[in-house]
């Protein structure tokens, strides 16, 4: 089951008690445990799954956010977390997303901060001051993490860990939750498989001065994964599609000609595919592992698309995110061609 945002988590990093308190985990007056309270707040259900969940490709990220994944390709081997290509993307850490009614939030704020010392205490009159939109049409929008974590990297004001957001809303907040957002924490949830590779001689049965044939073994297509919120009106998604476009491999040595091989993926019948056996390009040990092995390593990179629905095959949307790279490593036995003399 999902652990709520706990209130006391939240009101401790929306006013900065962390800080204020000088302890080292969050906390709020009344709060003296320091660990998960179990209490679920006024409009939010439990729910199954959880951002370590939704990590495997289906799951609930923040408060309200489904992911579901399809299948992850290949013929049923391993998979493993979509590893962008650019190192400096980085997935959004927090957002607003819908959480209250005037009603519940009024709630909300009396029963978390409920003898709170400062700075809480003035949070929660500002809150008061405000009469908590009480007959206004249109929601509080409140801060959630992506890893069920307070984080300081989090770049919304602890002032306002919740926004009131009308139905006509003039200006969006820049950290409101949106479809790109849904689409980057798509890709970040994404399941990619691990090359099916085959090897021709066999891993075990490589041979020096021998081309080494490629191909990919079984079904292996593109993935898709959505995440997508339909809470109190509020109803959006996105879909990242990964297609895989080239396949590279590495012999793991030097005392290969090529040391590497990139092939370029066929849509067939049954998914992608390659074969090397008449490539340009075939990866040919010169001299033999010995005793020990040579670590060859395949890579599949996939490029990456948005849509903001539930439709894999929607219109491309931007900004773009980088491709995708799922990687197999194996160890290889290169044996030198033995000689008959007669």
């Amino acid at each position: 089951m999902t652990r709520p945002f706990r209130p006391a988590f939240r009101a401790a990093a929306a006013v900065g008690l962390v800080v204020a308190l000088g302890t080292g985990s969050p906390a709020y007056a009344g709060d003296t445990s320091g660990g998960d309270t179990g209490t679920t707040e006024p409009g939010q259900n439990n729910q199954p799954g959880s951002a370590s969940s939704a990590s495997s490709g289906n799951g609930t990220i923040g408060a309200h956010i489904q992911v579901r994944q399809s299948k992850a390709g290949g013929s049923g081997g391993s998979t493993s977390k979509a590893t962008s290509s650019n190192a400096n993307w980085k997935p959004p850490v927090c957002w607003y997303e819908p959480m209250y009614t005037p009603d519940e939030y009024e709630e909300f704020i009396k029963s978390s901060y409920k003898g709170a010392q400062e700075p809480a205490a003035s949070y929660a009159k500002k809150r008061a001051d405000e009469d908590y939109h009480k007959g206004d049409k249109g929601l509080w929008w409140q801060v959630q993490f992506r890893d069920d974590a307070y984080s300081s990297l989090c770049p919304v004001s602890t002032d306002n860990w919740e926004i009131w957001v009308p139905p006509a809303q003039p200006k969006q907040d820049p950290h409101q939750l949106t479809p790109e957002t849904l689409s980057e924490l798509a890709y970040n949830s994404t399941k990619l498989p691990t090359p099916p590779v085959v090897l021709s001689p066999s891993s075990d049965r490589l041979k020096v001065n021998l081309a080494t044939r490629v191909k990919l073994d079984g079904d292996f297509d593109r993935v898709w994964t959505t995440a997508s919120i339909n809470y109190k009106g509020v109803e959006m998604a996105a879909t990242t599609v990964a297609t895989p476009i080239a396949l590279k491999v590495e012999a793991g040595t030097a005392d290969a000609d090529p040391q590497s091989c990139t092939y370029d993926l066929v849509k067939g019948d049954n998914g992608y595919t390659v074969d090397s056996k008449d490539a340009g390009c075939n990866v040919t040990y010169l001299r033999s592992s010995g005793t020990g092995t040579y670590p060859f390593k395949a890579s599949i990179t996939w490029k990456v698309t948005w849509t903001d629905s539930a439709n894999p095959d929607g219109p491309a949307r931007q900004p773009g995110l980088p491709d995708g790279l799922s990687t197999y490593e194996q160890n290889v036995t290169v044996k030198e061609i033995q000689a008959v003399n007669r």
